[in-house]
Parts: C-alpha cells; sequence; structure tokens
C-alpha cells in the first residue's frame, strides 16, 4: 500500500441525502488537487465500521469520513475497535456533509467543499482526545467510542426519535424540532448517581445529562460551553429536573451556552464517570448522535489518542 494513499468514507444519506448529491463534485475536487484514494459507500447503519476494518486489514492508514457526526462517529469506530496498535499511523481527514456537524463547529470546520480540501492537503495535525463508553444492550456490555459528545435523558430520547424518523426517510431540521418537542410532552426525569473516579459526586432527578470531549450537539446547542478536544478530560453538564415551561423559555440560551447559569445546572470535569440510574436501565444513551443503549454507564477518556486535520 502507498504511504499517501487514502480511504474515504461517503454516507450518501448525510445531510438530507445532500452527500448523494454533492459527493460528484468532492470526489472531482479531491482528483484535482492531487489526491490517490480509494472510496466506498455506505450501503447501512455501521456499515461504515466495517469498510474501515477492512480497509486496515489492507494496509491503508490514511481515511477521510465524508459525511455527518454519524458517518465520522463510524469511521472512528472502525479504527479503534481491534486496530488501537495502528494509531501512531493513522490520519484522518473529515469533509462535513451532515445536518447538524457538531463536531465540526468546534473545530470551525469551512462550509466550503474547496476550502475543506484546503484544510485536507494542509495536514495540520490535531491529537485529537477520544471518549469510550460502555453501556447495557439487551443485557449485555457493549463499548463505543466517540469524539464530540455522548446525551443522556431528554437529550438520548430526542436522537432516538431523530433517528427512528431517519430510518423512515423524514430529514432535516423539521425532524429535530419535531423530536424535540413530542420528547419534552413525554419525557419522565430519572434518578442518577455519579462518580467520579469512585467519589460519588452527583445524587438527583435528571432531565439531561451530558459528557464529553467538544462543545457542540443536536445541530449547534452548545451543551459543554468549556470544553477542550485535546486536554485529556471529559466535560460533564447535568441538567436537573426542570419544568417544561423553563426548557421552553431556555431553548435559545443552549445554542450560545448561557443556559449553564440557571440554578438547576451542574458542571464538572474529569477523566472518568460512572453513572448509574434508578431504576437500573431507565437511562438511555447517544453518542455523536447514535442512539445505543442504557445505562449501567462507564465512561473513560483516551488522551491525544487520534491524529486528525483540522484548520
Amino acid at each position: 500500500m502507498e504511504k499517501n494513499k487514502w480511504f474515504i468514507v461517503v454516507n450518501p444519506k448525510a445531510g438530507s441525502n445532500k452527500c448523494k448529491e454533492d459527493w460528484p463534485e468532492i470526489k472531482s475536487l479531491l482528483e484535482t488537487n492531487g489526491f490517490d484514494f480509494q472510496f466506498a459507500i455506505t450501503q447501512y447503519q455501521r456499515h461504515a465500521i466495517e469498510l474501515v476494518q477492512d480497509a486496515l486489514e489492507s494496509g491503508y492508514h490514511n481515511f477521510i469520513s465524508v459525511g455527518g457526526d454519524g458517518t465520522l462517529n463510524e469511521v472512528i469506530n472502525g479504527i479503534f475497535i481491534n486496530h488501537q496498535q495502528l494509531l501512531p499511523e493513522i490520519v484522518l481527514g473529515v469533509i462535513t456533509v451532515g445536518t447538524g456537524n457538531d463536531w465540526g463547529r468546534t473545530h470551525k470546520m469551512p462550509a466550503d467543499y474547496d476550502k475543506m480540501i484546503t484544510v485536507l492537503k494542509s495536514q495540520n495535525i490535531f491529537n485529537h482526545d477520544i471518549g469510550k463508553a460502555k453501556y447495557r444492550f439487551d443485557n449485555d456490555d457493549k463499548n463505543r467510542y466517540f469524539i464530540n459528545i455522548a446525551g443522556m435523558g431528554f437529550d438520548a430520547m430526542v436522537a432516538k426519535k431523530v433517528n427512528v424518523l431517519k430510518e423512515k426517510g423524514f430529514r432535516g431540521l423539521l425532524v429535530y424540532m419535531y423530536s424535540l418537542l413530542s420528547s419534552l410532552i413525554g419525557f419522565k426525569s430519572a434518578q442518577l448517581i455519579i462518580y467520579s473516579e469512585g467519589k460519588m459526586i452527583y445524587s438527583n432527578s435528571t432531565f439531561l445529562a451530558s459528557i464529553g470531549i467538544c462543545k457542540y450537539n443536536g445541530g449547534g446547542m452548545m451543551l459543554l460551553p468549556d470544553a477542550i478536544p485535546d486536554d485529556g478530560l471529559f466535560d460533564v453538564t447535568i441538567i436537573r429536573k426542570v419544568s417544561r415551561l423553563k426548557v421552553l423559555a431556555n431553548i435559545k440560551n443552549v445554542f450560545d451556552g448561557s443556559f449553564v447559569k440557571i440554578k438547576e445546572v451542574k458542571r464538572f470535569r474529569g477523566k472518568s464517570f460512572t453513572i448509574i440510574s434508578e431504576p437500573p436501565h431507565a437511562l438511555n444513551l447517544e453518542t455523536d448522535g447514535e442512539s445505543l443503549g442504557n445505562s449501567p454507564l462507564d465512561f473513560e477518556v483516551l488522551p491525544k489518542a487520534l491524529k486528525i486535520i483540522v484548520p
């Protein structure tokens, strides 16, 4: 395998099928800019994980994710599942074509494809922290890696509704707003107990919990306004049980991070966290917008674990 050859994973459904329409333009720009690459189109959920694992076995070390935050999450899991010994040699680039593009917001990724490819050509390497989540699914323990944010409680319910609608072919901002408002009507807070490095730091009825590496999720909501993606620490935001009216009154404040001033918000920072709920499996989990399983949950940060190209 040639050292400079790239393997590109393309999710045609990203950005409400925008990626399918724009891929010919992106492909042409990559060729014009001298990229030597092989590409593969994802066909189903979690296909990108398989494609990346196969590419690693074939000798590829340079990858580009073309799609949204979910595509990026799958590419990262393809890298980290069974191939962590290759991490010193692996480089990842991103062309954002999703609906939310929340990871790209933290790193101020440009919106123009030509400028994104200029970023890739710059080879400006950022040693990015990666999160690892252990969760329960069908009574089995599972692991998932993530580069942005893991959401629990209300956040996870919204993500689950969005993903169900996406599977039915519905996409776009209206899908997210519908899912948010319908979740607000039906959501019930859960009792959470949170431990950090063996010490209990929180116990209360909880509306929402976010833990992560970067600042944004949900299409621009700044749930972790002080997160630094290479400090070796998770940022955590907890919103205790709160009235629906107060949630609606503060929606705009979530997009600039100023919601953290309300009394129901608690914030923490640390290398590892354990979250349990009452009832035991009542807390659902999503990472980078991908719906997974439920509590009990364990989180561990992998400091500066992945070389990724940023502006």
